[in-house]
Parts: structure tokens; C-alpha cells; sequence
């Protein structure tokens, strides 16, 4: 064997051509890496059954895919039709990603898909489809058709796709007409449908019966026909907002049958009543912005599983909250009832609701026993009713041990109310008439976190020595919009966020903020600064101030922040 290399080595001549064991070896200097895959041009291929081409503006299908190709994505280009010839070599394709071009009907062959065996997901989504697809492969699972202009779907479209679980069909010009009694034929398995933003008039039938989804808002629907959703016992979620939706459009069976669902939304409809036969999985249920005058609670004795009411923007009125409507709803967390004509707390509430929200109302007093039915509230909200000082029982909210969050913003308080709870973290009492702060009503208030006093007639020598002296956790402190002429003293030492804009200050001094060493935000716009109102030194104490606002001073503010201070070595475990 030696002596043969030796032989070829010396003799003259070109080499004897390799044998097949040989040519299997890269001479040096060749690469052993595979050839480029193949990748159309601008495009990317990150695998090689991907292919990559969003957002370059194609106008023409492109060439050089991959047979291989399993998801292909053309979204946000300017597509205006696709080739069958070019889709169709394409048959292991799982998913087909055409949202937002320019597609129309015409450009769109009958036969564009019927290749595409395999095809799982697809999106023609905010195109120019006027009407949906003759015919979509049987293996599909998702189809995304939204946001087109579409008036018509076939019964080959969706039907007959056993694995199909989502169709999306919102934003499109469908009525009642253009959807066929068999658009779901053999698809029983679709769990979510989207047919909200078309024109539909009522509530199609033959819904697929698995459907645990279904949205409908933002039609014409003024009824839903007897007999129509009595399939879905599977429905969990039901969105009929935005409609015309009249009582004599439901009856007592329209959602008597639907015994999983957990969230009805009928806002923006036309009712007067709350709706009969509501099933007791129901959690929540919107019908704000209604022409509700009463809650009977009959129509609510089935739903006693509610957590979660809307009513807000109905004209219930004084009378429109009877004592005991509400009492089957032993459950209620939370009850809204913005902007409906309430003079007072509406009596005996679930006893163990959590947040009640009734701002923009008429209610002009709170009695010692008008909360005492809801120890458990951990958040009420009295924003802008017509609250007086006056009219306010120093025990209103004495029972309420469990709040953490008080809005009693926009009304007409002229002082602090007494007795408020311990355990508050959050006080809005911005926009009312406060004209001074005295310390006994913030007493005990040590948890308070977040106080909003802003917009009131207060002055620095309103302001009772020691009124913040109990709030030890206060971080965030609202002042802005008063008649401060400097800087109040005695913040609380917890102190990150202080607004003072709007007021009168017309300087701060060096000792302003040695109460306040955590300082992370200091607002002081519009107020009366000129360029040496503020002490150089005032903020050498503040090593955690990032953000200083003086804009809309008389003069520019220059500032100058403190260092960042250093950071402390953190202590290692064992």
C-alpha cells in the first residue's frame, strides 16, 4: 500500500479519478455545508418549512416557494389576487397568512384552496372579499375572513370541517340573507364564532351546538327567535351589545337553556326590564345603558350565582332599586349603577358585596345605617353625587372595616368626613369645597396610601398642625389646584409623589422637604416661580428625586437634580 502512494506521487501525469469511497471526502478547501435552501427573493426562511414575506409590498404572488413549505405568511402586502397554480403546488401547507392586502372575490378562484389538504389556519382578514370563498379544505381548524366587505358565505365555506373550532367573520356586511341555514353543517365542533359589526337583524339559527363563544355585538339585532340558541348548552359566553334589542325581542326561554353560561353582555340595547329566565351560571351580566326602570328581583331569583351587575346609565330613579330587589343575589361582588338618577344608597344590599360604584348620581346624604348591610366593601365609589358636609353621619362608614378604596370626588364637602376607615389604602376627595384639614379625621388613617385633595379652596394656614403626622405610609399626596401661597410642612416622611401644581407658590426654601427623604416626583407647574425661587439646596436631601416639573412658571426653573445615590450592596444568603 505504501509503495503505491509512493508510485502515484512520483509518476507524471494528472491523478487516477477517485473511486465512489473517495469522492465521499471534501477536498481541502471545499465546504461541507448543504446548499442554500431555496427562498423567494426579499423573503425569509428561518426553517425549511417556513417561508417568511410580510410587509414587503408584493403586488404578484410570489415564485421559488418551497414545496416544502408548511406555513406561508404574505400579510401587509398589496396582493390583489392568487394564482391557483402557484397555491396549488403548495399542498403541505398548514398555514396560510393573507391578512391585510388587497384580494377581491374575482381575484380569488373557486378552486384557489381545494390543493391544500392539509391546511390548518388561515387568514384572508382585511381584504376585499365581497363574498367569502366558494369552498375551504375539510382539515381546517381556524378561519380568520374578518374585516372585509363580504355579504355572502357558502355552505361549503364552513360546513362539513369536523375539526374546524374558530371562524372569524366581524367587520364584514352580512345579513341574515347571506348567511344558508347550513353554513355549519358537519362543523360541529366550532367553538367560537365572531359575527359581531355586520347587519344582522336576529340571531341566525342553526348555530353550531359547540360553540362556547359567540359575538354578535354591534348589529341590527332587534330579536332573538324562539328556539334559536336552545343548542348551545355549551355557551359560555354570549355578546349581544350595541343591538336594538327590545323586550318583546326575548322570553323567558332565550337563555333558560343555556346551562353553562357565565357572561351576557346586553349594553347598548333598548330594554326595559331585566331579561326572564336567566340561568344560575350566570357571573356577569351587562345591561348598562338600557331604558331599565325597575329591577324586579323575580328576574334575578334564577342568576343567584351573579357576581358581576352593570346597570349604569339607566333611568332607575329614585324607585327603580326597591328594598330586596338585589337580595337573591347572595353572591354580588360587584354592583354598578353610574349615572342613574339614585338620591340615595340603594337599602338592603347582598351583604357581601365588594365594590359598590355609584358615581354621577343625585345622592345628597349618607345615613349612620345606609352602608351598615355591606360590612364586606372594600371599595365604594360616591364621585360626583351631591354630597354635603351636613348631610354626611359622622358613622356612615363606621362599620366598613374592610375598605381600602373611598371616591368622594366632585361633590360639596366643606370638611373631612368623620369616622372613615382604618384600613383605607385610597382617598379621592379632589373637587369638592375643603377650606381646611384638621388632624382628628385622619387619625388612625395609617395605611392610607394614596390621598387626592386636589382642586378645594385649601390654604397653608388651613392646613392644622399634625395633620399628616399619622399618615406614616402616605406616598402619593395630591394638592394641585389649591390656594397654597408656599410649601406645605410636615409631610409625611413615606412620601414619593407630591402635586402641588396650580397653586400660588411663589418659593421653596432649603428645608422644604427634610420631612420627605423618599421623594421621587415633585410636581410644581403653574404656579408663581421665578428663576431663583427655589433654593439651591432644597433638594440635596432628596437622593431618589428623578423628576422635577416647573413648567408654566412666570420664569423659567432651573434645576438641578441631587446625584443618584449609591447603591447598597445586597446581602447574600447563606
Amino acid at each position: 500500500m505504501r509503495l503505491s502512494l509512493l508510485l502515484l506521487l512520483l509518476l507524471p501525469g494528472p491523478p487516477p479519478a477517485l473511486g465512489m469511497e473517495d469522492a465521499a471526502f471534501p477536498h481541502p478547501g471545499e465546504s461541507s455545508q448543504p446548499p442554500p435552501r431555496a427562498c423567494p427573493l426579499r423573503c425569509s426562511c428561518p426553517r425549511d418549512d417556513t417561508v417568511d414575506c410580510d410587509g414587503l409590498d408584493l403586488q404578484v404572488f410570489p415564485d421559488n416557494i418551497t414545496r416544502a413549505a408548511q406555513h406561508l405568511s404574505l400579510q401587509n402586502n398589496q396582493l390583489q389576487e392568487l394564482p391557483y397554480n402557484e397555491l396549488s403546488r403548495l399542498s403541505g401547507l398548514r398555514t396560510l397568512n393573507l391578512h391585510n392586502n388587497l384580494i377581491s372575490s374575482e381575484g380569488l378562484p373557486d378552486e384557489a384552496f381545494e390543493s391544500l389538504t392539509q391546511l390548518q389556519h388561515i387568514s384572508v382578514a382585511q381584504n376585499k372579499l365581497s363574498v367569502a370563498p366558494q369552498f375551504l379544505p375539510r382539515s381546517l381548524r381556524v378561519a380568520d375572513l374578518a374585516a372585509n366587505q363580504m355579504t355572502e358565505i357558502f355552505p361549503l365555506t364552513f360546513g362539513e370541517k369536523p375539526a374546524l373550532r374558530a371562524v372569524y367573520l366581524h367587520n364584514n356586511q352580512l345579513g341574515n340573507t347571506g348567511l344558508p341555514p347550513d353554513a355549519f353543517r358537519g362543523s360541529a365542533a366550532v367553538a367560537t364564532l365572531s359575527l359581531s359589526s355586520n347587519r344582522l337583524r336576529y340571531v341566525p339559527p342553526s348555530l353550531p351546538p359547540a360553540l362556547e363563544r359567540l359575538h354578535l355585538q354591534n348589529n341590527l339585532i332587534s330579536k332573538v327567535p324562539r328556539g334559536a340558541l336552545s343548542r348551545q348548552t355549551h355557551l359560555r359566553e354570549l355578546h349581544l351589545q350595541h343591538n336594538q334589542l327590545t323586550d318583546s325581542g326575548l322570553d323567558a326561554t332565550t337563555f333558560s337553556k343555556l346551562h353553562c353560561l357565565e357572561y351576557l353582555d346586553l349594553s347598548h340595547n333598548q330594554l326595559a326590564a331585566v331579561p326572564a329566565g336567566l340561568p344560575h351560571t350566570l357571573a356577569v351580566l351587562h345591561l348598562g345603558r338600557n331604558r331599565i326602570r325597575q329591577v324586579e328581583a323575580a328576574r334575578l331569583r334564577g342568576a343567584r350565582g351573579l357576581r358581576y351587575l352593570l346597570l349604569q346609565h339607566n333611568p332607575l330613579g329614585a324607585a327603580g332599586l326597591p328594598a330586596g330587589a338585589l337580595r337573591p343575589l347572595r353572591d354580588l361582588h360587584t354592583l354598578h349603577l353610574y349615572g342613574n338618577g339614585l338620591d340615595r344608597v340603594p337599602p338592603a344590599l347582598p351583604r357581601r358585596l365588594r365594590a359598590l360604584v355609584l358615581p354621577h348620581n343625585r345622592v345628597a346624604m349618607l345615613g349612620a345605617r345606609d352602608l351598615a348591610a355591606t360590612p364586606g366593601l372594600t371599595e365604594l365609589n360616591l364621585a360626583y353625587n351631591r354630597l354635603a358636609s351636613a348631610h354626611v353621619h359622622p358613622r356612615a362608614f363606621r362599620r366598613l372595616r374592610a375598605l381600602r378604596s373611598l371616591d368622594l370626588a366632585g361633590n360639596q364637602l366643606t370638611r373631612l368626613p368623620a369616622g372613615l376607615p382604618a384600613g383605607l389604602h385610597t382617598l379621592r376627595l379632589q373637587r369638592n369645597q375643603l377650606r381646611a384639614l384638621e388632624p382628628e379625621p385622619l387619625a388612625g388613617l395609617d395605611q392610607l396610601r394614596d390621598l387626592s385633595l386636589a382642586h378645594n379652596q385649601l390654604r397653608v394656614g388651613d392646613i392644622g398642625p399634625g395633620t399628616w403626622h399619622e399618615l406614616q405610609a402616605l406616598q402619593v399626596l395630591d394638592l394641585s389646584h389649591n390656594q397654597l401661597s408656599f410649601m406645605p410642612p410636615d409631610l409625611p416622611e413615606a412620601l414619593e409623589e407630591l402635586h402641588l401644581q396650580g397653586n400660588r407658590i411663589s418659593y421653596v426654601g432649603p428645608e422644604a422637604f427634610l420631612s420627605t427623604p423618599r421623594l421621587r416626583a415633585l410636581f410644581l407647574r403653574a404656579n408663581r416661580l421665578h428663576m431663583t425661587s427655589i433654593a439651591p439646596e432644597a433638594f440635596l436631601g432628596l437622593p431618589h428625586l428623578r423628576v422635577v416639573d416647573t413648567a408654566g412658571n412666570p420664569e423659567q426653573v432651573l434645576v438641578r437634580l441631587p446625584p443618584t445615590a449609591p447603591r447598597r450592596p445586597r446581602a447574600e444568603g447563606p
